[in-house]
């Protein structure tokens, strides 16, 4: 069997477990759990500008160029979702809080 068919067939295998995984996290654990993915997502950034450097063709540096900018941008927008979120659950706590002074 073709190596590629092989990678392939474990990368949609992944996506499907992936998204049987996430969909069974309750809403309340959302937010602790795109916290650790951001954390997981800086060790790949730091493995893909690891594993760049250390590259000796050009091929190979074009793929890690374009892994490390993948991997910057999907942690940046995972804080930045994150950070969006628990500012949304903030606003609720003090609004929550000026209704209770009022009344």
């Amino acid at each position: 069997m073709n190596e590629s068919v092989v990678w392939l067939t474990i990368f949609v295998l992944s996506v499907f477990v992936g998204i049987e995984v996430i969909s069974k996290v309750s809403s309340t654990l959302h937010t602790p759990l795109m916290s650790g993915a951001n954390a997981i997502h800086g060790v790949i950034l730091i493995g893909a500008v690891l594993v760049t450097g250390h590259t000796e063709s050009t091929p190979t540096l074009i793929v890690g160029l374009i892994a490390v900018v993948l991997a910057a941008i999907n942690m940046v927008g995972g804080f930045v979702v994150t950070d969006r979120m628990l500012q949304m659950f903030t606003g609720r706590k003090k609004a929550i809080a000026r209704s209770e002074d009022a009344g």
